[in-house]
């Protein structure tokens, strides 16, 4: 069966549901009633209804009155991956700042070496980068803050 039509069908109500499919609805299921979305005993009526659902149709029908939008925002698997991502991001800043700051020391101490040109000119790109670099890490420590607590 090709992959087009694999997802073409896979999202009709009337497909069959796998548990995996199950799983997945009943980890939402758990996360609105985690952010108050859901009262306890609808919660138990709806998560027992899931394991007994035949399709996918049946498990949308069990999410229906949520705000699915706004579960998924608040999930915390997703606030943890958009945080390692900032962070991988400030970690490529990082690397990109040392090796241009290798750069122009190597070109500098070259020309020195060769002109006896005394003059430091490379402390303007080096700061510059350098301000640049301590804005991206400050921008996302807040961030990491509000995760965190």
């Amino acid at each position: 069966m090709s992959k087009q039509l694999m997802t073409t069908t896979a999202t009709r109500p009337g497909d069959r549901a796998g548990d995996h499919d199950r799983q997945k609805t009943a980890a939402r299921l758990g996360q609105a009633l985690a952010q108050g979305f859901l009262q306890m005993d609808e919660y138990e009526q709806r998560v027992q209804a899931v394991f007994q659902t035949h399709t996918t149709g049946e498990l949308k029908e069990l999410l229906a009155g949520l705000p699915l939008d706004r579960i998924r925002r608040a999930d915390p698997r997703r606030r943890a991956a958009r945080m390692a991502a900032a962070r991988r991001g400030v970690r490529i800043h990082l690397g990109a700042f040392v090796a241009m700051t290798i750069v122009v020391l190597t070109v500098w101490a070259a020309v020195a070496v060769t002109t006896g040109a005394a003059y430091f000119w490379p402390i303007w790109p080096i700061l510059g980068a350098a301000i640049g670099l301590v804005s991206h890490a400050l921008a996302i420590r807040p961030a990491v803050k509000s995760v965190v607590n």
